[in-house]
């Protein structure tokens, strides 16, 4: 597993004050990536563990939470990367987050199925969607797609590092 740590602020781990662990996807489809957009932002389907949680049970949930999919063990396989960011003051002035993301491979033959998914208040007002995009034109709808929303600056570049790990390790 490919591990990226971003840290400007230089922090030391004995600065940290709390830890977020979130287990995202990439969901392949024959040639096509499933990726979530809310407010023009992509993002790859996933989010927090929960207490008491295992990783790839968080996955499970998430997946089936925002796509609508219930996956099973056997279309599981990673994580292929973990990337981690240092951030000082951070939701507020005084803490320190470490935030930790491991990306899996799913790999399923099941469309979306919206009579399934049970999106947050945040992503019904967000209008969030599932949208498919060929593997080979993923990179440059994401690149085309940063201008549309400022988050797009901080989280597509990884994204994209993601999926070229992917590409070159992994399909």
């Amino acid at each position: 597993m490919k591990e990226i740590i971003h840290n400007d602020y230089n922090l030391k781990e004995e600065e940290i004050t709390e830890v977020v662990v979130r287990c995202k996807a990439l969901i392949i489809n024959d040639n096509n990536i499933m990726l979530g957009n809310e407010r023009d932002t992509y993002q790859f389907p996933g989010g927090h563990l929960e207490e008491g949680e295992s990783f790839e049970e968080c996955l499970k949930r998430e997946i089936l939470e925002e796509v609508g999919i219930e996956i099973n063990d056997d279309e599981v396989s990673g994580p292929i990367m973990k990337i981690s960011g240092l951030y000082k003051d951070w939701p507020e002035k005084g803490k320190n987050r470490k935030t930790e993301i491991y990306y899996y491979i799913v790999k399923t033959n099941e469309e979306p199925n919206l009579n399934k998914v049970s999106y947050t208040e945040e992503e019904k007002t967000g209008n969030y969607r599932i949208d498919i995009v060929p593997l080979d034109e993923v990179i440059k709808v994401l690149e085309d797609n940063i201008p549309k929303n400022p988050k797009n600056e901080a989280i597509t570049p990884d994204m994209i590092l993601v999926i070229k790990e992917y590409l070159e390790n992994y399909s």
